[in-house]
């Protein structure tokens, strides 16, 4: 491993662990948001507190902080690009200003993949993942549809280097919302606007 890949690597975790829905909602006057529904500082669990515009602040936030992760290095760090992604994602998932309890990826992962696989991936990941919202309206259903296109998109758009990492995400992701899961066979999960997700 170079020292550019652990650099990208650290700066990656560094700007993936930014709390933003905690910090928002904190700032906004909502409290603490880990106390409230899922008790997930992510951008659904953030609209419970009934601020939509801090939900949506969260959500671009989110998904700036994987692109910055991505950006940085391909302009600083080019052989660690996909440290620097793995970096952001884990950071968010894993952050350990906040004990390891974390989001669960869904936009900082369309933020990572906008950069590495750009235009198409991350337009396949948006329209999948705001069309299962609009028409099912769970939002751990869409999320985890939408997770599993990154991997797609990579093979389809002949970015097999990328392949392994994407499929690695969506594991992820989909690992994070095992509770969620559980809810969905026990027919509990709740639609956006309920009380946890």
């Amino acid at each position: 491993m170079t020292s550019g890949m652990i650099i990208a690597l650290l700066v990656g975790y560094a700007l993936g662990s930014i709390p933003f829905g905690l910090l928002l909602a904190r700032f906004g006057g909502k409290g603490d948001i880990r106390a409230i529904g899922s008790g997930n500082i992510g951008a659904t669990n953030v609209l419970r507190t009934g601020s939509k515009g801090l939900a949506a602040a969260t959500l671009v936030l989110d998904a700036l902080k994987g692109a910055a992760a991505v950006l940085l290095a391909q302009r600083f760090w080019p052989d660690g690009v996909q440290f620097a992604a793995a970096g952001a994602m884990i950071g968010h998932l894993y952050p350990v200003w906040l004990k390891f309890r974390g989001g669960k990826g869904v936009a900082t992962l369309l933020g990572v993949i906008a950069p590495l696989l750009w235009w198409e991936g991350p337009v396949a990941y948006a329209l999948v993942w705001l069309g299962l919202l609009l028409t099912i309206r769970i939002s751990s259903v869409a999320g985890m549809v939408a997770a599993a296109t990154p991997p797609v998109s990579a093979a389809l758009l002949d970015k097999q280097e990328f392949f392994p990492l994407m499929l690695g995400f969506a594991l992820l992701v989909v690992w994070k919302h095992r509770p969620n899961i559980q809810r969905l066979f026990q027919g509990t999960e709740p639609k956006i606007g309920a009380k946890s997700d």
